[in-house]
């Protein structure tokens, strides 16, 4: 006889289903991790931005006149160009101080580290079950 006997079909079939499963898996995760990096880099970027802001006018909220508050031109969303994964917005800004924020948005969900945020002082924040110091440096 030659051949594949039913039950060793349906074993193949299975194989290839988890494994398959397992790569579907790994790939969304890899997505979401690149998708999270470039929203971190947009945030210092910003941040970096904001610094270059204050040192040019003494303070975040406006300018030395008191007339035009920082804009983050190209930095509203991530990635800069395309579909926005995540939008940069500030949670929070003062004359000395403010808070950026990273949301996921559209159909870009980030269910591991959530929202990141970044403040003036450098401190880091997600809000997912992961936590800063995970979802930071990874």
């Amino acid at each position: 006889m030659r051949g594949f006997t039913l039950l060793e079909l349906l074993v193949a079939v299975a194989i290839v289903a988890i494994l398959s499963t397992v790569a579907i898996v790994s790939y969304q995760e890899h997505i979401r991790r690149s998708a999270r990096a470039e929203a971190k880099a947009v945030l210092l970027e910003a941040a970096a931005f904001m610094e270059r802001f204050y040192t040019a006018n003494g303070r975040y909220t406006t300018d030395a006149a008191g007339t035009t508050a920082p804009a983050l031109t190209g930095l509203t969303q991530s990635p800069k160009e395309g579909q926005a994964r995540y939008t940069i917005s500030f949670q929070a800004i003062a004359a000395q101080s403010y808070v950026l924020r990273a949301q996921p948005t559209g159909t870009h969900s980030d269910p591991d580290c959530g929202t990141l945020t970044l403040t003036h002082t450098g401190v880091r924040g997600a809000t997912g079950p992961k936590g800063t110091t995970e979802c930071w440096q990874r």
